[in-house]
Order: structure tokens, then sequence, then C-alpha cells
């Protein structure tokens, strides 16, 4: 190795049948000795502010950390907006989400190996006697296989790992016996019972009490699974069997990888998202690198780097050579049919892709790392986060971001791969963001919309698991760790297992059958380790030369370029395809080309028309494919007429103290009264009305003059209210609900509309918040008296003189995230009943005044059963000039996918195209929706 590395200890290959230690050392960590290797481009940063990012690091995590354990602790996680533990059962459901709480204090497991590698040992040696004195790994509770392997199990394992490393040094841990490792043993036989299928995979959930299938199990009914659900297990469940000696951990998670890989697309080689656990089946069959695949990848590469074992390198670069040829393009990574793998299945991408360009490091592809690296870094220039997705033009698809780690981790990796010390300022930039935007008093809060910067109250165990830890590690030096970080191999949660596993107690058969049933590209093995000789051939800027063209990809251009077309889409002499927004169903020839493109045309009893697409009536491929376009055009045509009609959610921000703007709150807009999109926000101290339902003159004018009035849901009209506060001196409404914990982490936003009179006269801002909002906001009054409040149409940065006045410290300061939830908006135009009440699927304006009880919306439920009209796409770039020329692939799940389009028989204008779905949408439904 040493040899083919010239001398530097990183070969340009691994022989496949190298002694092992050699092997998963080199392979996993070589990368950090070319750290050296930079010597121009960005300019260096000093040792001093390197320590300085270190501490302040340091200092975040302990907020963040400190706050938990003051007010959550031992519930599974915090809630940072409210100061609470979040505990299942006594929230309201988020559905999935909750999967990983298991009351087993989630958090505190999971931050474990984060507390050493801070250098935080006293700390640890605590949180392990607190883990083993509270901790109950047998609840009544059904949680995710996949989420508590990986948190939990992987937690355990991880902490028992440096434990073991800090007894071995002799002055922390003198005490410990392997108790973690029982408490991993015992946890991992509650999950075995989920491998009880024909197949091998797990059951998607189980219950840590009762198991699979017993009917207080309340679970095993399931027939689904996410392939990484499935995949993500063989490092966790490997390193506790050659810990414990119990093969059958290990067993388990390789028959359920060997499944995996028997049931990929043999002639992509790609797997999809979703299969069936009884019949190997699969179930979604869009392919990629993000949601529901990404860690089944990371697992192949890294059980090669810790088990030594031949065969899952084998396959890991055989689906790598597939993802190069087909998901790839570069910088964009864009997910594909298995069975059609040159046309894609979506327009955008999810966050989670993130983590792909630290695989690449480890697999020693750097340049395309490099490319996706910056591209998701442009992104985050322009959102401060990365939204949870973005579609192939760099606009919000999903505007949420819960804090996800994944970029931070490639950024840690790029750099230790490159030396350059441009990762270092990308870095920076992470810390500054998430001081600036999401820390509030009790912690960090996810951002429910990136857009607006209004917060959740949520921070997942994951935040402390991994961020803090690849941004320590990103500015440490060597001497700054207790322990060598290259000793061990990161799983997807950045937990901590020793490469020593390796040699011990293997005793399970490494019988390599990949070669049996493919053909390998020896190329790929060329690539296993990256030599920095090669990868930086004379010369030092060379990250920065892939850099460069993609700086604007996202601030200035409208990215055409950037999409990959294919050749035969382009041939000479060719028309343009048919375009959605031209089309006329009294146009002869228009009729014809849909003929082509597999649209049949059909006309309704009632008078209408309904498109439907055969993709195997199509004349070839390509015009299937432009038929598959010319429909989901379609669709976010009608899409696009509901969004005309809905305003985006508007922003209120507490910058009084203590808060001094860190707390922001998801409000619902007014249909009258000052648009703040178009005036300057309204900033003042709010104040309660009296009557507090504001539906007859005020008795409290005095106590509202020159302030925002609170005044409550119901009794009256939304317009009657804002004129009773507006002639009591108000300069601004805030309406609360009166529905008893509605949120907007789990009920859609609506708007206020009028009162079917003219509004005009009403000049000031009005807006929504629901109970739990408005609660927040009750409460800082309850305490602090004097709350000052900003209403605006997105959150504004914190004032720099408040900001001096209060430094940040560990103890008051945090905001939370929530779960992905529909951005959906409730049209209500009186001031009656609970959102949840108000559901019909009419258009705003077909509404009277006099429907005093049912508001005009779309329900929530069917929202999200459509993902096209469930999200609002904002331009990260402004507006990008004649957008609807730009290609966007659309696949289709195989012959049963048959999207549908109704509109009335008037032709002109198109903006009468109404959407009217049937069953047969469901399979387009299904490849669109992707719940993270």
């Amino acid at each position: 190795m040493s040899e083919a590395g010239g001398g530097r200890g990183c070969g340009s290959s691994v022989p496949q049948r190298a002694p092992w230690s050699l092997v998963a050392a080199t392979a996993a960590f070589c990368l950090v000795s070319a750290t050296s290797v930079w010597t121009a481009g960005a300019a260096p940063m000093s040792r001093e502010e390197r320590q300085k990012l270190g501490n302040q690091v340091l200092e975040m995590f302990d907020h963040a950390y400190g706050n938990y354990m003051e007010h959550a602790y031992p519930a599974d996680e915090l809630m940072p907006l409210t100061c609470r533990g979040r505990v299942r059962g006594q929230e309201p459901s988020r559905g999935d989400v909750d999967d990983a709480l298991g009351k087993f204090s989630l958090t505190l497991i999971d931050s474990l190996d984060t507390l050493v590698v801070l250098n935080k040992t006293k700390e640890f040696e605590d949180a392990v006697r607190k883990v083993l004195r509270d901790v109950n790994l047998d609840n009544d509770v059904v949680v995710s296989v996949f989420e508590t392997n990986i948190r939990v199990l992987g937690g355990l394992l991880g902490g028992h790992s440096l434990a073991i490393m800090l007894k071995e040094k002799g002055e922390y841990m003198q005490w410990y016996n392997d108790e973690l490792l029982q408490m991993a043993k015992q946890l991992g036989y509650k999950l075995l019972p989920a491998f009880n299928t024909t197949s091998g995979l797990p059951y998607p959930r189980i219950n840590l009490k009762f198991g699979i299938r017993k009917p207080e199990a309340r679970t095993g009914t399931e027939t689904d699974t996410c392939t990484a659900c499935a995949g993500t297990l063989i490092l966790e469940f490997a390193a506790l069997s050659r810990f414990t000696g119990a093969t059958i951990f290990e067993e388990y998670a390789r028959k359920a990888l060997d499944f995996l890989w028997e049931k990929r697309q043999r002639s992509s080689n790609l797997v999809g998202v979703t299969i069936n656990i009884h019949t190997g089946d699969w179930v979604r069959k869009d392919s990629g690198v993000g949601a529901g695949i990404d860690s089944y990848y990371e697992y192949l590469l890294k059980a090669y780097v810790l088990l030594g074992d031949d065969s899952f390198l084998e396959r890991f670069n055989t689906h790598y050579d597939a993802i190069m040829r087909y998901i790839s393009q570069p910088p964009l990574l864009l997910d594909v049919h298995i069975h059609k793998p040159m046309l894609n299945a979506r327009t955008w991408m999810d966050a989670l892709l993130a983590f792909f360009p630290g695989l690449q490091v480890l697999k020693g592809d750097i340049r395309p790392a490099i490319e996706t690296h910056e591209m998701l870094y442009q992104v985050i220039k322009k959102h401060n986060f990365l939204p949870e997705a973005f579609t192939t033009d760099f606009r919000v698809h999903w505007a949420q971001h819960p804090l996800r780690p994944e970029f931070a981790e490639s950024t840690y990796f790029l750099y230790k791969a490159t030396g350059d010390p441009y990762y270092l300022e990308v870095g920076k930039t992470l810390i500054e963001n998430l001081n600036k935007y999401a820390r509030v008093p009790c912690g960090f809060a996810a951002m429910k919309d990136v857009r607006t910067g209004s917060h959740e109250d949520r921070m997942d165990s994951f935040f402390l698991a991994e961020m803090f830890k690849y941004l320590y590690l990103l500015f440490a030096d060597k001497e700054d760790i207790i322990f060598d970080i290259e000793d061990y191999i990161f799983t997807t949660e950045a937990h901590l297992l020793p490469l020593w596993l390796s040699t011990t107690n293997q005793s399970i058969s490494k019988k390599n059958t990949t070669s049996e049933y493919t053909e390998l590209d020896d190329s790929n093995f060329d690539w296993t380790c990256p030599n920095t000789q090669i990868l930086f051939p004379n010369d030092p800027l060379y990250a920065q030369s892939i850099r460069e063209p993609l700086k604007n990809v996202v601030d200035k251009s409208c990215p055409r370029g950037i999409i990959r077309v294919r050749e035969e889409s382009f041939r000479s002499g060719a028309k343009p395809p048919l375009r959605a927004r031209d089309f006329m169903a009294t146009n002869p020839e228009h009729l014809e080309i849909l003929k082509k493109m597999g649209v049949s045309l059909i006309h309704l009893k009632d008078g209408r028309v309904q498109l439907v697409q055969h993709a195997i009536q199509a004349a070839s491929s390509i015009d299937a494919e432009d038929g598959l376009r010319f429909m989901q055009e379609m669709i976010e045509l009608s899409s696009q007429q509901q969004k005309e009609q809905q305003l985006p959610p508007r922003a209120v921000q507490i910058v009084s103290h203590p808060f001094f703007g860190r707390v922001v709150l998801t409000a619902g807009p007014a249909q009258f009264g000052l648009d703040l999109s178009k005036h300057k926000e309204t900033r003042g101290f709010v104040a309660s009305s009296k009557p507090y339902n504001g539906c007859s003159e005020l008795t409290n004018p005095e106590a509202v003059m020159g302030k925002i009035a609170l005044i409550q849901r119901g009794q009256c009209m939304f317009a009657e209210k804002a004129r009773n506060i507006q002639n009591a001196g108000a300069i601004g409404g805030i309406v609360i609900d009166d529905n008893e914990g509605s949120s907007s982490d789990t009920a859609p936003l609506f708007q206020m509309a009028g009162d079917g009179k003219d509004t005009d006269d009403i000049k000031i801002p009005m807006l929504f918040l629901f109970s739990k909002e408005g609660r927040i906001i009750l409460d800082a009054i309850r305490e602090y008296e004097e709350v000052e409040v900003l209403l605006s149409d997105k959150a504004k940065d914190r004032d720099p003189e408040m900001e001096n006045e209060e430094q940040p410290s560990s103890e008051n300061d945090s905001q939370s995230a929530e779960q992905i939830t529909s951005s959906s908006q409730e049209v209500d135009l009186v001031d009656q009943g609970s959102p949840e009440e108000s559901s019909l699927n009419s258009q705003p304006e077909s509404l009277s005044p006099a429907d005093t009880d049912n508001a005009a919306s779309v329900s929530p439920s069917e929202q999200i059963s459509n993902p096209m009209e469930n999200h609002e796409t904002t331009s990260l770039d402004g507006e990008c000039t004649d957008l609807d020329n730009q290609l966007q692939e659309q696949s289709e799940t195989e012959e049963d996918s048959n999207p549908n389009v109704s509109w009335g028989k008037k032709v002109q204008p198109i903006d009468s195209i109404l959407a009217d779905w049937n069953e047969d949408i469901e399979a387009f439904e299904m490849m669109e929706k992707d719940e993270l």
C-alpha cells in the first residue's frame, strides 16, 4: 500500500486480497492524510480561528444537550419552543416520524459517543450511569426497526466502544463492565422477531414488549418496507455479533442484504425505494440516492471496510457504476425508474442525498463529490438551510429543514480528502446559520419553512448525534481529540465502531456469490481509496477549478444546461414537443400529436374532456417521454391555478427580551388589510382586546392603542374583528384559534377571507395563529408582561444591538422542528368552526358570505395525497424567464401508470383547465410521493 501511494500510506487501489487490517484502516481513513496536500487556493484558516470555531461548536452542543437534560430528560426528545420533553402518546401524532420514539431517552443514548468526541469525558461517564439507571427497553410501544437500530442500538454500541477505550486509558470508566453492551444485546434480541419473514427482510416496525403479530403488539400486518430500512442493519448487527460472539445478529442482517441484492433490477443494477417483505416485489420502482435508499449503498461500502468481506465491495461497485451511469447528472442526482433508467422519475431532489458526496469521498471519486456538494452549498447560501426537497431548477419543493446533518458530514469528508480551507469556510457558514436562525432559548429549533424562517417545536436526536460531531471534527486538530478517530468507522448515525472488529469472532461464511450473476467492471476496484497524488496531480487548485463553474448555478441563471437531455430528444429538424400551455382540444394537429404520445381524449357525459396516457401506445419511447412530460405540465397548470388564489404563509417574530427575534411562528395570512409582502413589516407590543373575541366595540381601546391586538377566533367575521380593533387604534391584529391544541405542525394553514363586502377600509395587517403558536405569545405575556412582535412576510434578521445585550448561554436559547407537513392553506371565509371542520372541494370564489359554517378549502388528507398540490414552489433565484421551456423528465411506473387530467369543453383560455382525478392517477402519485 505505501509503495503504491508514494510513501503517503494510501495507495491508488486496494488489492482484493490484501491483509484486512491494512485494507480496513486504509480504505476507511486514508483520506485523512490528504489534508497536507493542499498548498494553494482558498486562504488558509489560522489555527486560532479554527480553535475559536471549535469552541463555538462546543458551546452550541452544551446549549442543546444542556437544555435537553434540563427540560426534557428522560423523554426521548426536546421540544425547544415550549421547553419540554416530547413523550410518545402525550403529544399529537406526527405519523411515521414518531416511530423513532420508544420511551428510551433517545437523545441521551444518541449523544453518548458525541460527548467523548467533544472531549466531555466526565459528562459521558455521568450519561452512561443515567442510561444504565433510567432507560427501560421493555416498553409497550411500536417503534421503527430502522430508527431503533441506527439510533439506539448504534448509540449503545458507540458508547460501549468508547467506554472500553477510556477504561483502557486508565482514567475514566474504571467501573465499567460492558453494561452498555448487555443493553445492546437485549435490544438486539427484541428486534430479531421482525426478521420472521419468508424473505428475511424485516418488518418495518416492532413492539418492544410484545414483538410482532400478537394482538397486543399492534403491528405485524405491514407488507412493505423501504430499501434503506432493510439494508441499513449490517454494521450495528455485525458489530453486536463481533462484540458478543452471538452470530445470529450478523446472520440475519446479511440475509436481508443478500435478498436485496438478489432482487436488484438485473439490466440496470438499480434497486427501488420500497419492496414487499414477503414476495420481494418492488412496490415503488423509482431509484435514487436519497430518501428510502440512501444508507443501503452506504452500508455496502462500509460493511466492506468494517468486516473485510469483498462481496460487499463488489456489490457496492456494481451499484455505484449504475448510479453514475443513470442517476448522476452532474451536479444533480435525479431519481430514475429501475426498468427504464434513461427516464427521470421526478424533477426534484430531497435533502437526504447530501450524504452522497461524503460517500463518494470514501469511494475515492472526488470530482463528482465536489460538484454535487458545491451545488448544494449554493442552495444553502440562498436559503440559509437546505430545503427538504428542491427542484431541478432550484426552486423550493418542500420548505422544511429538520436540522439535518448530511451536508455537514460531506463537508467534513471533503475537507479531509482535499485539505482545501474552502470547506472550513463552508463549516463556518453552517455554524453561523444555526446560531442566527435556528437557535432559541431552549435549544435549536428545526425550520418549518426556510422561506419565512419559521420554526417547529422539534429538535431531533440526530442533531446532537451527528451535526456537532462532524462540525467539531472539521475544525479540530488531531491533538484536540483524546483518541485516534482513524481507528473507527462512522455508522449512518455517526456512531463509532472500531475497525478491529474485522478480525474478531469471525464465524460467518464469506462465500463470494456476487460474481455468480453479474459481470464486474474491474476499473471500479481501482477507486477504493483515493491517492492524493493522483487526485491532485501537480494542481493544488483542483477542487477550486471544479467548483468555479457552479458558483452561479443557483443565483444568476436558469440552469437549463445542467439537466442531461438525451441526444435523441434534439434530433435535427424535429419539432419541439407540444407544451400543455399551447394545447387546444379543437386543433386536429394537436390531437394527432397527443395520439402519437400515447395520450387519448375521452369526452365525458357532463361535457368535460379527460386525458389519459398509456405509454405503451406511444409511437416511440421518446414520444412516450414527451407524453409523460405533457401530462405533468397539465397537472402543474391545474396546481398553479389553485396556488394563484393562495397567499404564502406569514411570520410572527417575537423580538423583545429574552427572545430577540429567535422565536418565529408560522402565521396564516388574510385576504384583506395591509399586504405584508408589499409593505414594510409592522412592529409593536401586543395587548389582548376586550371582549377577547373582538366581535363588538372594544371596551379597552386605551390598552390596544398603538399596539398589535390579540383576538380570539369565533362568533363573528374576521373582517368585523379587524374593523373593531382598527377603530380602537390598533396597528395590527393577531387572531388566535379557539380550537384548543390546534397547531400548524399538524394542520394546514388557512387564509382569512373577507365578509363578501368591500374591505378596502381595513388598513392594518391581520394574521392568524393556531392555538399552540398563540399560546407561546400568551405565555410570554404572563411571564414578561411586555412582549413585542414583528408581523412580516418572512422572518427578519435579529437586531444586532439586542444580540449584543444577550450573549448566548447554554441555558437560554432554543427552538425545534416538526414532521414534514402540508403547506397547503385553507381559505376560511367566516370565523366559525375549527379548521378541521372546514373542508369543501370548491374554489374560494364560489362561496357566498352566508356560508358561515363551511370554509372553502382543500382538505388536508387530499393535499397530502397529491404532492404537486401539497407544496408551494418558490424560486430560489427570483424569476427565471421562460421556465416553461425547461425540459423536465418524469418517468412512469410501467404500464399501470395512467395520469389523468380533466377540464371543461372550453378550449380557450387554458386558465379554465381544472384537475379531475380518478383512480388511474394513484400510481403516478405514488412515484411522486416520498415521505421523508
